[in-house]
C-alpha cells in the first residue's frame, strides 16, 4: 500500500512558524514520526499490505495539482495538509476528485476555532475525512484513518 503525503505552503517552515499555533516540530520531524508509526505497525501486516510513504511539500498550487495527478495508478491514497490552499484552491479539490483516490485532509491547528476564513475548506468535501486540532498527531490520526479505509475497501 502506497500513501502520498502532501504538504502545502509554508509547512516547510514548521518549527519556526508561529510555534504557539503550529508547535515546535519541523516537517522533517513529523515525517520521521510517521515513518516510525508505519514501521511500528508494519510487523503485523502481510508483505502485500506493507505501507510505503512518499512525502511531498510545495508552496506552489500547480505543483501540488501535478503531484496529485501523478498519483493516479501509483498510489493507494493521499494524506494532504493543503495549508492555506484549503480555503482557496478549487484546483486542488478538483484534482483530488479527478484521481478518485481516497484522501484525508489534515491540519495541525483547529481550523474551526480560528479566523472565519479558515473555517471553510474546498478540499474536505472531496475527502473521506478531515482531521484537525490535534497538533502534529493530526497526521498520525489521518494516516490511521486512511489506511483503515483502504484496507476495508479491499
Amino acid at each position: 500500500m502506497k500513501i502520498l503525503i502532501i504538504n502545502g505552503p509554508n509547512l516547510n517552515m514548521l518549527g519556526v512558524r508561529e510555534p504557539e499555533i503550529y508547535g515546535t516540530l519541523t516537517l522533517a520531524q513529523i515525517e520521521d514520526e510517521l515513518r516510525d508509526f508505519v514501521e511500528a505497525t508494519g510487523s503485523s501486516r502481510a508483505a502485500a499490505d506493507a505501507v510505503e510513504l512518499e512525502f511531498f511539500q510545495s508552496n506552489h498550487e500547480g505543483a501540488i495539482v501535478d503531484k496529485i495527478q501523478e498519483a493516479l495508478g501509483h498510489t493507494d491514497g493521499i494524506l494532504i495538509n493543503p495549508a492555506a490552499y484549503t480555503h482557496t484552491s478549487i484546483a486542488i479539490a478538483d484534482a483530488i476528485a479527478a484521481v478518485a483516490l481516497p484522501a484525508v485532509e489534515v491540519h495541525i491547528s483547529d481550523i474551526e476555532s480560528r479566523e472565519e476564513f479558515r473555517k471553510h475548506s474546498f478540499i474536505a468535501p472531496k475527502c473521506i475525512a478531515q482531521i484537525s486540532g490535534h497538533g502534529a498527531n493530526s497526521y498520525r490520526i489521518g494516516l490511521e484513518t486512511l489506511i483503515e479505509h483502504i484496507e476495508n475497501a479491499k
